[in-house]
């Protein structure tokens, strides 16, 4: 049995004991786009992802563990209202926002497992489709959303500061 099939990456929903963790892995996640901000810019968006784990309105926290070591998280909403205060993008499905994996854990698969996931979850809802949001400098972000499927929808992009939010959907078949 290969070492792979007998430490496989699970993804379950985020226990209260492990809140702290995750809120360092998002931390450690999204700190290599911080001279993509200025110094204030950067402040401010390093607090929202230190306290996006508190949002009342997130449907759910799912962590990515190996060895129950935390390697990455994202957060799954289930509207554009609940999760940008935007009802007007009109987006009534599953909502990814901050997948975050560890530099340390890149390339092992993590945020594939953790869009599995969320896949798999709206399957079972019966949603017919999960959207997300992301930024030109977020390159190696893209490449994996792409790689999975997701597919840009122009439609339903936004700009928040200036910066350009751009939309991807994934269509489940």
């Amino acid at each position: 049995m290969s070492k792979l099939m007998s430490n496989p990456i699970i993804v379950e929903e985020l226990d209260q004991d492990e809140i702290e963790i995750v809120r360092r892995v998002l931390v450690d996640s999204y700190q290599q786009y911080e001279d993509y901000y200025s110094p204030q810019g950067w402040k401010d968006y390093s607090k929202i992802i230190v306290s996006s784990i508190d949002n009342p309105n997130v449907d759910k926290i799912l962590v990515a563990k190996l060895n129950n070591d935390i390697l990455g998280s994202l957060q799954l909403f289930q509207s554009a209202e609940t999760a940008y205060e935007k009802p007007e993008l009109q987006i009534q499905a599953p909502i990814i926002r901050l997948l975050a994996v560890h530099p340390n854990a890149r390339g092992r698969g993590v945020a594939t497992e953790l869009l599995k996931a969320v896949i798999e979850n709206a399957e079972v809802l019966g949603k017919s489709n999960v959207y997300l949001h992301t930024t030109d400098f977020m390159v190696n972000a893209i490449q994996i959303y792409e790689k999975f499927g997701f597919v840009r929808d122009v439609s339903k992009d936004f700009s928040r500061n200036n910066i350009l939010s751009k939309c991807y959907r994934f269509d489940i078949l």
